[in-house]
């Protein structure tokens, strides 16, 4: 279960539904809730400045509310993940790719991070998340 809160007026993003409940049930997280909030570059630089201490805008950022595993209950409450729009179009460009690739790497980037993955640990932690996202994407039809 998830929101998509469209922030930015972005409304492009209807696949995203259909990713994101293809990869919970891929990753086995069929009781998880999170978020997905579209927003702008302004915002994402304010969160990025605030909470990781970094004075510049980026494409996605992840709050997990619980790094240590499952909160008790019957839903796994995973966090939030922010993704900017405009920096997701610019990559898109960039990367000489659609902007749906990018929207959806990006989510499922950000779906990982709150499932615990984390690529900045080391070369075999950035393997295995970016192995898993490709097989993701790959999966859905959604290649590079």
């Amino acid at each position: 279960m998830f929101d998509i809160i469209d922030k930015y007026g972005y409304k492009n993003y209807d696949y995203l539904d259909d990713l994101l409940e293809f990869a919970l049930k891929y990753m086995k997280e069929e009781d998880a809730y999170f978020s997905v909030i579209l927003t702008d570059d302004e915002e994402m630089h304010d969160i990025n400045k605030t909470y990781r201490q970094i004075d510049r805008t980026t494409d996605v950022i992840s709050f997990a509310l619980n790094d240590n595993g499952h909160l008790p209950g019957p839903i796994n409450v995973l966090g939030d993940i922010y993704i900017s729009i405009p920096k997701m179009k610019e990559q898109a460009v960039e990367y000489g790719h659609s902007e749906k690739r990018e929207l959806s790497f990006l989510a499922v980037h950000g779906l990982l991070h709150l499932l615990g993955y984390d690529h900045t640990l080391g070369p075999k932690e950035e393997k295995e998340m970016f192995d898993l996202q490709k097989e993701i994407l790959n999966e859905k039809g959604i290649i590079d």
